[in-house]
């Protein structure tokens, strides 16, 4: 996954902060917190796939080898256990992922001639430490669903394509029917609708956490609702899971 991610990370910094790239609208990124923003893709299309990838058999493979029945007869609480194997599995993404983001800063530094900000840092890795935990979780909810690896990693990828493909059809097909302006990024009613709907997506709302850097834009959603809705995407799963986890049987 190291090229991946190489790839998706420093090398999308490297060709954003080009000081000699006009992208769709004519815009230009002359700020290190903005060419981070667009280098969140590398996030969303590489990151979180690896994320997936490392947490599809989390629970499926221990069950169908029979590791999982020997982990439940060790003296350690179901719970705990869940957690563990949650929060391992995390920070076996995230670690590579933080060092690369530094990379990545020290691309910027280099082509911009400009440091981002500690808090335009801090609310960069805090926003994609979340995300990533997010698919980790949700895939692992999968895996404990299903006792074959084939199906848990369908499940997991069909995830990913909903929240990273799919959902700005399901946004189109809302404002189609609500009767508002498709694409129009001058509408106001277009970037409500839109940004209300991103609160439901991860990906939607890792891009409002890193639009609250960003004073330019602005989609109608405050802050608070933004870190509220990331709190709600991190707590509930992870109570499903442990919930799961307490309930599952061999």
């Amino acid at each position: 996954m190291l090229p991946i991610l190489v790839l998706f990370l420093p090398g999308m910094a490297w060709g954003f902060s080009d000081p000699n790239i006009i992208l769709p609208g004519g815009h230009q990124p002359d700020e290190p917190m903005e060419v981070l923003f667009y280098a969140s893709l590398g996030v969303v299309f590489g990151a979180t796939m690896c994320a997936v990838l490392l947490a599809f058999d989390g629970v499926s493979k221990d069950r169908a080898s029979g590791v999982f029945e020997l982990r439940l007869a060790q003296p350690m609480p179901r719970t705990h256990q869940a957690l563990a194997l949650l929060l391992g599995t995390w920070q076996a993404i995230f670690v590579p992922v933080a060092l690369l983001i530094l990379a990545s800063i020290c691309v910027i530094r280099y082509r911009l001639g400009e440091w981002a900000s500690i808090a335009d840092l801090s609310v960069h890795l805090a926003a994609t430490a979340l995300i990533l935990y997010w698919y980790v979780v949700f895939t692992l909810l999968a895996s404990s669903r299903t006792k074959d690896q084939g199906t848990a990693i369908a499940f997991g990828v069909g995830m990913w394509f909903l929240f990273t493909f799919l959902w700005a059809l399901v946004t189109t097909m809302v404002a189609y029917a609500s009767g508002v302006s498709i694409g129009e990024q001058n509408d106001a009613q277009w970037l409500a609708l839109e940004g209300a709907l991103d609160l439901l997506s991860p990906n939607g709302v890792y891009h409002h956490l890193l639009e609250t850097r960003l004073i330019e834009i602005d989609r109608g959603i405050a802050g608070w609702q933004s870190w509220a809705m990331a709190i709600v995407w991190t707590v509930l799963p992870t109570w499903w899971f442990v919930r799961r986890m307490n309930q599952l049987q061999p």
